[in-house]
């Protein structure tokens, strides 16, 4: 049982951190800034700072760095609606097979 939720856990971080890398890599398109990108993730950003929201901590992953898993939360719903309920769709999935 224990195997199998780490495995979930390293499976979830390695969606997170490729749904991150690829917000971060719109900032800067066909060789342009993107300020609308910019926007959307100072606005995420903001929100999930002021709310503390917190995917990681909400999936039961612990983060020893102060803020992290704030701003990796804020960098995911700057992309939307669509694309943070598809994700919490597929790790909802992960987590629930896990049981």
């Amino acid at each position: 049982m224990e195997l199998t939720k780490l495995i979930v856990q390293v499976i979830v971080l390695a969606m997170l951190v490729e749904a991150v890398w690829e917000t971060l890599k719109m900032l800067w398109q066909s060789g342009k800034f993107s300020i609308d990108r910019a926007g959307a993730l100072s606005v995420g950003l903001l929100l999930a700072i002021g709310t503390r929201l917190d995917l990681l901590e909400l999936i039961k992953i612990t983060v020893y760095i102060p803020y992290l898993g704030i701003v990796l939360t804020g960098i995911l719903i700057s992309r939307g609606a669509n694309f943070v309920h598809d994700l919490i769709k597929s790790i909802t999935k992960l987590t629930v097979d896990e049981r």
